[in-house]
């Protein structure tokens, strides 16, 4: 009868906010090594310790970066997050666009100025309008999601 192993609740936690480090393995650091309390996986914790050596200890920065499994082009990108923004900055960054970024201001004026005029058109001609008056190329669902928003903007 095989025995399930109990699931890593910190693991999980860690997977669920975003903040697992993918390059766990390369923390080499003595604290982490076999610690109840340093957890390579915790990036969070892993960019703080990093950052605290250099800044309290005085440690080197190519040191760190070495035995923290980051190279110092990192290193400089996490200090300067962290000056920036405070533990907040240690937080991974959603990767790729943030937000629309065809859909300005202008455009989405120009979406419902039309659909005011033309109740009931279609994603698809709002599209057709869109690349006449702006030389635009975007998709029906860019279209159906900012009219969403806009939708649940209005009181």
């Amino acid at each position: 009868m095989a025995h399930s192993s109990k699931p890593d609740l910190k693991l999980l936690a860690l997977a669920e906010s975003g903040t697992v480090n993918p390059h766990a393995q390369d923390v080499q650091d003595v604290a982490f090594i076999g610690s109840d309390f340093f957890d390579a996986r915790d990036l969070v914790q892993v960019r703080y310790e990093m950052l605290r050596r250099v800044r309290s200890e005085g440690q080197s920065i190519a040191d760190i970066a070495t035995r923290f499994g980051v190279s110092r082009p990192t290193f400089y990108k996490v200090q300067a997050d962290f000056e920036r923004a405070g533990l907040v900055g240690l937080l991974p960054a959603k990767r790729g666009p943030h937000g629309p970024h065809k859909i300005t201001a202008e455009v989405m004026a120009f979406i419902e100025t039309v659909r005011t005029q033309e109740e009931g058109l279609e994603a698809q001609v709002l599209v057709e309008r869109i690349a006449q008056r702006f030389g635009l190329a975007v998709h029906r669902r860019t279209v159906e999601r900012a009219l969403a928003r806009s939708k649940k903007k209005r009181p």
